[in-house]
């Protein structure tokens, strides 16, 4: 198998992986609406480059950290559909890594958004 094929498989893997995502997990939908909202807010605020590059990042990461937060609870699920103490422990501490990272990403929203939508008014 060649090394292009192999890349496209795995490709292919991912993008499975992101409908898979779409089909089963309403907080990662909501998560592409809230990131569609913010691309619209952007584009009608005219980002600076710099911003657009903090924009696209939170977006990204956030997506990446949700797809991870979803593939442990497959995972947790696989292993045992009984209510054990770690797979708690497990689940919990996915869904708190994407809630801080969560925060963090209304704060950076917020320092670029916030300024310019009260120019926007104030004006």
């Amino acid at each position: 198998m060649t090394a292009f094929r192999k890349h496209h498989i795995s490709v292919t893997h991912a993008v499975s992986g992101i409908y898979t995502a779409l089909a089963t997990q309403p907080n990662f939908r909501v998560h592409i609406t809230l990131s569609l909202l913010a691309v619209v807010l952007g584009l009608s605020l005219d980002l600076s480059r710099l911003e657009w590059a903090a924009i696209s990042f939170v977006i990204a990461a956030g997506l990446g950290f949700e797809l991870l937060n979803t593939s442990i609870e497959f995972v947790v699920d696989l292993l045992t559909d009984q209510h054990h103490l770690l797979a708690k422990h497990a689940k919990d501490t996915a869904a708190a890594a994407m809630l801080v990272y969560a925060a963090g990403s209304v704060v950076v929203a917020g320092f670029i958004f916030i300024p310019k939508l009260l120019l926007l008014f104030i004006n």
